[in-house]
């Protein structure tokens, strides 16, 4: 607890995405683009992010908070369903779409993903002489 959480999600999966679906004289072209992540956290906190996020690098600080994308619990999760707090990762998209002489934007569309941090409490004791 009080420690930096660095929140990011993989950086190949961060990209547009292009399908496109045909039945005979016509052809939709749609490419989703992923635009930001909302991310919440258990403890009623959310933590917008632009992008991916930066992974925390092997043998990092870690004491150190994320450049772009994180969040310091303030609690322990102790107590909570499991011991953990709740997480989700919500993917906000543009989708852009094309064919048939037409073209247009599909507003809201998102992804979502969960997962569980165990989050403990640390204490420093100081055994200083009286």
């Amino acid at each position: 607890m009080n420690l930096p959480t660095w929140l990011w999600l993989d950086r190949d999966q961060w990209r547009s995405q292009t399908a496109t679906a045909s039945v005979p004289g016509v052809s939709i072209t749609a490419t989703a683009t992923p635009r930001s992540v909302t991310w919440s956290m258990g403890d009623g906190s959310t933590v917008k992010c632009r992008d991916a996020g930066t992974p925390f690098p092997p043998g990092g600080d870690s004491e150190a908070a994320s450049p772009d994308c994180g969040h310091t619990y303030r609690q322990s999760s102790q107590g909570q369903t499991n011991n953990t707090y709740p997480v989700t990762a919500t993917v906000h998209w543009t989708v852009r779409w094309s064919g048939a002489r037409q073209g247009g934007t599909l507003p809201g569309l998102t992804t979502t993903s969960t997962a569980s941090f165990a989050v403990a409490e640390s204490q420093a004791l100081n055994n200083a002489p009286g």
